[in-house]
């Protein structure tokens, strides 16, 4: 993007410096994010936020701002200034509002940058595995006491299993005989799991789990680190909304503790990583387990299986409905995705009991 662009869209907002150079990051996969660099000491983030995904986008800024400040209201002892470098602190348009949006045009805000920080696109090591696990539990921990209730669920039905199986029964109506019968292993695997898949999901409308402040895309490239591998915050809360913290717990064991890309077709490559497994929990309950009742703790393994499992549901949905969400790059690429973590559901069970 032009330069004058970003200048233009950067100087609608409330900040300390001027423009001096930007570049874009690539670390996402909805919205477009840049890098802005300044003439002070701050530097920034500026992100186009996506509004086919996101149809209420000044809702989801509130969320993203009221989660922060609710973060940041635990530690009134730290100067603002120091504090700006461990949170996600967000800066108000010249409007007052945290977003700015030009009629018929995007939406935009800003950060904070966080310097001296890095993300990881996979987890190599054991460590940069009890970090992250850290990282989410305090993230749970810290919010456990803000009310949901506050935020808008800005996917409905993201993780809701009740709402993912209807749409597979509507692909199974409507798909070809061909991917059909190619997808036949897969569809009786289903059938099998359906009763155990829905356990989160019946003891949550039954009101048994309660309902918390959940990020809901927790892969390892959401959680910043420093230059030595030690957790700082959770970031891209895009995504914040009411739900259980076993969608962001298994999420995060699902990206994580896969041997092999989640689109491998040599199935003799995927296999759940039990040691990283073990290390993520160990850092999520260090500093969860004084705040999350008994039952969210009893059925923590169950979370990993069910987001697994709700991601080989999604893609063979995909398939069957002849490949219209997902991209794909060749004809049966959905239904290899859905082979690898129907493999991966295999490998997790063969090494935990639930």
């Amino acid at each position: 993007m032009k330069a004058e662009t970003i200048i233009s869209i950067f100087n609608e907002f409330n900040h300390q410096f001027n423009y001096k150079s930007h570049s874009e990051l690539n670390s996402g996969h909805i919205n477009d994010t840049f890098l802005v660099k300044t003439d002070g000491d701050t530097n920034y983030i500026l992100q186009r936020i996506n509004q086919v995904v996101f149809k209420d986008v000044p809702g989801l800024v509130n969320n993203k701002v009221l989660t922060s400040n609710h973060i940041k209201s635990k530690f009134t002892e730290i100067l603002d200034e120091a504090l700006n470098k461990t949170v996600l602190s967000f800066v108000k348009a010249k409007n007052s509002d945290f977003y700015y949006h030009k009629e018929n045009g995007n939406f935009w805000n800003v950060m904070i940058f966080i310097d001296n920080s890095v993300t990881h696109e996979i987890v190599k090591d054991e460590e940069i595995a009890f970090e992250g696990g850290k990282l989410l539990g305090d993230f749970l921990n810290l919010t456990s006491d803000f009310d949901s209730s506050l935020l808008i669920d800005v996917i409905p039905n993201f993780h809701n299993m009740n709402f993912r199986y209807r749409q597979y029964a509507s692909s199974i109506q409507s798909a070809s005989k061909s991917r059909l019968i190619k997808a036949a292993k897969y569809i009786q695997i289903v059938i099998d799991l359906k009763e155990e898949m829905h356990t989160l999901q019946n003891l949550k409308d039954a009101g048994k789990i309660p309902i918390r402040v959940t990020h809901n895309d927790t892969k390892i490239s959401n959680s910043l680190f420093t230059k030595d591998n030690k957790g700082i915050c959770m970031i891209d809360t895009d995504t914040v909304m009411p739900g259980i913290i076993h969608y962001d717990f298994g999420d995060a064991i699902r990206t994580i503790c896969n041997t092999a890309a989640e689109d491998e077709i040599d199935l003799s490559k995927v296999a759940f990583n039990l040691r990283y497994y073990k290390a993520y929990e160990k850092g999520f309950l260090e500093k969860t387990k004084d705040s999350l009742t008994l039952t969210e703790l009893k059925y923590l393994p169950l979370a990993a299986k069910t987001m697994i499992f709700i991601m080989a549901l999604r893609f063979l949905t995909d398939y069957l409905n002849n490949d219209i969400y997902y991209k794909t790059e060749y004809e049966d690429h959905n239904l290899d995705r859905a082979k690898n973590q129907f493999k991966l559901i295999e490998s997790f069970s063969e090494k935990i009991s639930i």
